[in-house]
């Protein structure tokens, strides 16, 4: 039996924000690890210098903050971790470097800009062209100890190689179609592709998962692998993330970051959920998953070859979905500051406002919005009075309105709750052989200037009060 510990690492740049494709990376390497009992690494891969950003680091830590993907590794605010910086660990690269030079896997490029540009073709594509890869040791030995600047590149061998992917399966590459990619650059620091590689050794990462876009750089690192006698990690290739013009998602083409999702009203909860269906589908058909559900169902070979697209409409449905499942107090204790600021009559439950809406909303901050008419009656289109489904119109409004006008004024102010007011008007529709939702409707209306409301038009009347209710009945009369 493997009694391997699982090991899986999130590796970003810090070259800006951390958008929900950046998440669905860190997710999915969260929740391999997590459903094996497994540990999380953090590690910023900052090599390039010419890309960072001041401040991106930082970013990247509150945004896992936020979302609750915890790590076990990796770089911290003033923690015991790691540290897994890259460019704190330069002296790490260099010695498997001269390693594969000494097995004959890598060699020493002395080439200047100018005859690298020179390799150029029609197109514009530079392809290296070994130049110095057949260099006498003599004359290799002569330029480095003159001080030449060089560079180490990996020397691409004759054949093919083939690896295999959770999610793409078997993939073969013909290696004349690779360059013999730089592994150490002119500074001393090692490029993106070949510090990946030490790093997930050294961190004794198990499994690796990231962009379908790698896929055609994964044969060089296995090459680099086989040569350096190390096992090689488990490759999970996730599918293209697109926007809806089906370009990939990124920082130019329209990706937002996820802690200005959060602060457009979006729950960590919701986002995590989204992305974790960016790509991977449950065995059934159920989509609200908790990040303590999604680490017990989650497996890498339910993740699809297919690009998925970035649905907007389809994150505020998942969001809607978390925020009805909200216990009532903790809906109540975020929806208290939008309630406060719509609805200010003394004396209002702010708690029953709270229970009416929760179930009604996609964001938590439109709580307010619902209720606004508690109190004022903006100013409505009377074509609201129409509604096919129920057969109402203006003018079987006004004659409902009338009528309601003439009959609500004979309740006992000690009577106005929900309850008596539906039996009576429940009972005067019956009377007057219209529907119960034909005399709803247009009350509905009056009352509230809204097509749609949190609560029936009984439960406004009590809300309203009853000389409040018969005011706006009285103005809705006199608009028809």
């Amino acid at each position: 039996m493997n009694t391997q510990v699982v090991r899986t690492r999130y590796a970003p740049s810090p070259t800006g924000f951390m958008h929900i494709g950046n998440l669905r990376s860190a997710l999915y390497e969260y929740l391999i690890a997590k459903r094996e009992g497994g540990i999380f690494v953090l590690r910023i891969e900052d090599t390039d210098q010419n890309r960072y950003v001041e401040g991106a680091a930082d970013a990247i830590f509150e945004t896992l903050r936020l979302t609750g993907l915890t790590f076990d590794e990796g770089p911290g605010i003033g923690g015991e971790y790691g540290p897994y910086i890259q460019s704190e660990r330069k002296a790490s690269y260099l010695p498997p470097a001269k390693r594969l030079i000494e097995s004959g896997d890598a060699y020493y490029c002395f080439c200047d800009k100018e005859r690298l540009d020179s390799l150029a073709d029609e197109r514009g594509i530079k392809k290296y062209d070994r130049f110095c890869a057949t260099l006498p040791k003599e004359e290799i030995a002569e330029r480095l100890s003159s001080g030449v600047p060089y560079v180490i590149r990996q020397l691409i061998p004759e054949g093919k190689t083939t690896f295999n992917d959770q999610v793409y399966g078997e993939i073969t590459f013909d290696n004349k179609e690779l360059e013999d990619q730089i592994l150490i650059k002119s500074d001393g620091m090692p490029t993106y592709n070949f510090a990946n590689v030490i790093d997930d050794y050294d961190m004794a990462i198990t499994h690796v998962a990231r962009g379908s876009e790698y896929l055609t750089s994964t044969p060089k690192y296995v090459l680099l692998y086989r040569a350096l006698g190390w096992n090689i990690p488990i490759f999970v290739h996730l599918p293209l993330l697109q926007n809806e013009h089906g370009q990939k998602l990124g920082k130019r083409n329209g990706a937002i970051s996820v802690p200005q999702l959060i602060s457009e009203g979006f729950l960590p909860e919701a986002i995590i959920n989204y992305a974790a269906l960016l790509g991977w589908s449950p065995t059934d058909n159920k989509e609200i998953f908790s990040i303590g559900e999604l680490t017990r169902v989650f497996e890498s070979k339910n993740i699809s070859k297919s690009p998925s697209t970035f649905d907007i409409a389809k994150l505020t449905w998942v969001n809607g979905e978390h925020i009805k499942a909200l216990p009532p107090e903790v809906f109540y204790e975020m929806a208290l500051p939008y309630l406060k600021e719509s609805v200010k009559k003394p004396g209002v439950d702010y708690a029953a406002l709270a229970k009416m809406t929760q179930p009604r909303v996609n964001f938590v901050k439109d709580c307010g919005e619902l209720v606004d008419f508690i109190d004022q009656l903006h100013d409505y289109n009377i074509e609201l009075f129409t509604n096919e489904k129920m057969k109402t119109n203006p003018e079987l409004a006004k004659m409902v309105l009338s009528r309601a006008v003439v009959l609500l004024q004979l309740v006992p102010e000690a009577s106005w709750t929900h309850e008596n007011l539906s039996q009576g008007l429940t009972a005067a529709a019956e009377q007057s052989g219209l529907k119960k939702g034909q005399i709803l409707w247009p009350l509905r209306i009056a009352l509230s200037g809204k097509a749609s409301t949190p609560c029936s038009p009984t439960e406004i009347c009590e809300l309203l009060g009853k000389d409040e209710t018969l005011r706006r009945l009285a103005v809705g009369v006199e608009k028809l």
